[in-house]
């Protein structure tokens, strides 16, 4: 038998749920809690697998919800279900202990699959967020990877002409600029990417395959 647990202040909400705990297989026994307060009670009084947790109920304070809700039953798997943007907040409170999130206007399959996979063990968010996270991954990756992700736009210009072999009175001249002035951005450029001259810059320029968004000025030349 598992022990479910549906604690919101809306009505209508807890018999959705409930309706949709009902239909998947398994032995499933629903008790329903109304505010925060009745939802402690219960945990203190009974054993619970899977708490489905409205964080925006009477008596409740968000993320410190979960804190006490673990500090009685360690063991419970925690769903949050709430009407703020799972983008937002699902992160947040996946640190803070939760099991899972979902939004209350996710369609009865993602319930579903979310119910699923905390009783299984296992942390739940939408794909969307699965996304956001992947995207955030990547950028982080290839920003801590690459040695040219310091330069500024106009360090990156000079850079690239730099590479193409001319001399800095030259490159002055084609971003009308001080001599002095590119002289600086030449020592900034070789000090962010830890070179000591044009021919070490030119290598790892190829060894990374950059390129500069501002061919069309290299090409001019």
């Amino acid at each position: 038998m598992i022990h479910v647990l549906i604690a919101d202040d809306h009505s209508i909400v807890r018999l959705g749920i409930k309706q949709i705990i009902c239909s998947l297989p398994g032995n499933m026994l629903v008790t329903e809690a109304r505010t925060f307060d009745e939802t402690i009670s219960l945990i203190e009084a009974r054993h619970f697998d899977l708490l489905i947790l409205d964080i925006n109920m009477p008596g409740g304070n968000n993320r410190q919800m979960i804190d006490a809700v673990k500090l009685r039953l360690p063991d419970i798997r925690i769903l949050v279900c709430s009407a703020y943007e799972e983008t937002l907040y699902a992160l947040d409170y996946l640190q803070t202990g939760a099991d899972g999130y979902i939004e209350k206007n996710s369609i009865d399959e993602e319930f579903k699959a979310a119910i699923n996979a905390v009783l299984g063990g296992e942390k739940y968010i939408s794909k969307a967020v699965r996304d956001q996270l992947i995207r955030k991954y990547t950028k982080q990756e290839e920003h801590s990877h690459s040695p040219f992700s310091g330069l500024s736009s106009r360090e990156v210009e000079v850079m690239n002409l730099l590479t193409k072999g001319l001399p800095l009175v030259k490159i002055a001249e084609i971003l009308h600029l001080q001599l002095t002035t590119v002289s600086t951005y030449k020592s900034r450029i070789f000090e962010k990417t830890g070179v000591k001259n044009v021919i070490a810059l030119v290598e790892k320029v190829q060894m990374h395959q950059v390129v500069s968004p501002y061919r069309e000025a290299v090409v001019k030349v």
